[in-house]
């Protein structure tokens, strides 16, 4: 701690189960002191991403303590590590509020092979998409963006004070979740999250506000709290791990990093569930074959899956030589594409 700020490590470690993408969580060690509580209220969310203090006396870097938190928490070994942003609204941590220091904390995305969790016993796999349902498309148009967050957030424009603040919330909502007749854009995770938290129609907006609104910090929230769109997650977790979601799927575009999460052979069937988890759409199966082949970033190893149930089918590997001589041409072909 220096000055009172206090510098904090938060990581979103993600893998793909199947078809499913997943994120570590464990359990938040905040709650509302007892003086404090309304009542018998519930205590809130405690699903949070793996962080901790940064300790300079005992990491050299940032990303070695990135690594030393989530491997310790979590029992796995990180393949990819990446540095997303620096998070230090105020009250970003609720101990703020009760005296302690400024939270400053630099979120990661990290991704590993999915496999069982052995770190601390708070540990365990969540869906991502029980995070952020209205980001999974891969079936149809998500039902929830229709009944509950459009009609909310045109709500949410119109209570806005004059014109020219109307006009601006509606650009923002148009841009984020495709308004009328807008394109939906598949990246613009991190943009719509914190939207909604802006609309308060997140449970954490709510949350956050009634909570410095009880310590004097800030005006009441007022009427009651949204119903849960998606799982919440304990400080701005869900804010973090939306930059992680939106950081991987741009990189689908044009780096490599989906290999990370597959085991050193695959089935090009395998490879495709995975694109399709992180991106949240579906692909056009020939396009996406001819792609990976054509494109030089799988090659087949000779060998055959038994264990489909039906044709065997051939296993590959990736190619690293695609790192250095990779091009637009590797990029991931979009839905339909």
């Amino acid at each position: 701690m220096t000055d009172g700020v206090q510098l904090g490590l938060s990581v979103a470690v993600v893998a793909v189960a199947g078809a499913t993408p997943r994120v570590v969580t464990v359990r938040s060690e905040f709650a509302v002191p007892p003086e404090h509580r309304r009542g018998d209220e519930p205590l809130p969310h405690r699903d949070a991403l793996p962080g901790a203090p940064f300790e300079p006396s005992r990491f050299r870097t940032l990303q070695e303590g990135v690594r030393a938190v989530a491997e310790g928490l979590s029992g796995l070994s990180l393949r990819y590590v990446e540095q997303l942003y620096t998070f230090g609204d105020r009250y970003r941590d609720p101990h703020e509020l009760f005296g302690g220091p400024r939270s400053v904390v630099v979120g990661y995305l990290a991704l590993v092979r999915d496999g069982p969790l052995g770190g601390g016993a708070s540990a365990e796999w969540k869906a991502l998409y029980e995070h952020f349902p209205w980001e999974d498309w891969r079936e149809q148009r998500p039902a929830l963006l229709d009944s509950v967050i459009e009609p909310a957030l045109r709500g949410w424009i119109a209570a806005a004070g004059d014109s020219e603040s109307r006009a601006r919330r509606g650009e923002r909502a148009q841009l984020a979740f495709g308004l009328d007749g807008a394109e939906w854009d598949m990246e613009r995770v991190q943009e719509r999250y914190e939207l909604l938290y802006e609309a308060g129609l997140v449970v954490e907006s709510f949350r956050d506000r009634d909570l410095a609104a009880r310590m004097g910090a800030a005006p009441s929230p007022g009427g009651i709290m949204p119903r849960a769109l998606g799982r919440p997650m304990a400080r701005d977790g869900r804010r973090i791990l939306a930059a992680a979601l939106e950081r991987l799927r741009g990189k689908l575009k044009y780096r490599p990093i989906v290999f990370e999460l597959l085991p050193p052979v695959f089935t090009l069937h395998q490879l495709q569930r995975v694109v399709e988890a992180l991106s949240g759409e579906c692909v056009h199966k020939q396009n996406f074959r001819r792609m990976m082949i054509a494109g030089g970033l799988v090659e087949p190893t000779g060998q055959f899956e038994s264990q489909t149930g039906g044709r065997p089918a051939e296993l590959h590997r990736f190619r690293r030589q695609a790192i250095h001589d990779r091009t637009s041409a590797h990029a991931i072909p979009s839905a339909g594409g």
